[in-house]
């Protein structure tokens, strides 16, 4: 298994994960044009597909959804609730799944979703296991429950939200009920809150850790890298921020 982020940040997400030959896309928040541009830096046409797993119905990562879907036939996995809140757009193939109600599986992969607390109608996160390998994506969820803690506690690797840094959050350009949104329990995590569930899982098992959706207004990288350093050293040392501009590089699982 390996993964890919194409983009992660306000201004649109959406990764890449691989196994066996079958490649998955996790959200797209941007125009087709654009994701192309981003998927031939890593060697993939959109053709190559096999589907596209919806997290949530806002702009940044589901903008350019049905767009893809429709021009390359890409089947979409998503919840009743996030379609309905799209708007319901024509796709060739939607399929609907639960955050509730087991795994699905794609190639050879089983995909876990997963319920979180987000200011969406449906949101889901999703866990990828292989034989070899157990990876799990934790983006725009506000606060940690006990069940996403049980969900991630066996991840080899993990991409994790570290969106903003409080004080920053509270000094910075966002009116003052955006700032409450984004640290709200329905918003995004801060980089407490994300080092604060590293503390909580045995972090000795993750192998590849990816900070992502980080705020470029609300968030230092160095104050990033500084709330996992307070967790474990070690495990600083096989973290990394994931980009908003500069899709890649593959990391292999």
């Amino acid at each position: 298994m390996r993964f890919a982020t194409l983009g992660s940040g306000s201004r649109g997400n959406a990764t890449l994960i691989e196994s066996g030959g079958c490649r998955l896309l996790v959200d797209n928040g941007f125009g087709v044009r654009e994701l192309e541009n981003r998927l031939q830096s890593l060697g993939v046409h959109p053709s190559e597909i096999e589907a596209l797993l919806l997290t949530h119905e806002h702009g940044d990562h589901a903008k350019g959804v049905a767009a893809l879907a429709n021009r390359y036939a890409v089947t979409v996995w998503t919840t009743p609730g996030t379609w309905r809140a799209l708007g319901a757009p024509e796709v060739p193939r939607l399929r609907l799944l639960s955050g509730h109600n087991g795994s699905i599986r794609l190639g050879p992969m089983r995909v876990l979703p997963y319920p979180v607390p987000h200011d969406a109608r449906e949101p889901v996160q999703f866990v990828f296991e292989c034989p070899e390998a157990r990876l799990g994506l934790l983006t725009d969820a506000g606060s940690v429950t006990s069940h996403i803690r049980a969900v991630l506690a066996d991840c080899d690797a993990l991409l994790l939200e570290s969106n903003h840094d409080p004080e920053m959050l509270r000094r910075g350009p966002y009116p003052a009920a955006l700032q409450r949104r984004v640290e709200g329990a329905f918003g995004h995590l801060s980089n407490l809150q994300a080092a604060s569930l590293l503390d909580q899982l045995p972090n000795a098992g993750i192998r590849q850790l990816c900070l992502a959706h980080i705020s470029e207004k609300n968030n230092d990288p160095e104050l990033v890298m500084a709330s996992i350093r307070g967790v474990c050293e070690s495990l600083a040392s096989r973290a990394w921020l994931a980009d908003q501009a500069v899709p890649g590089p593959w990391v292999e699982l």
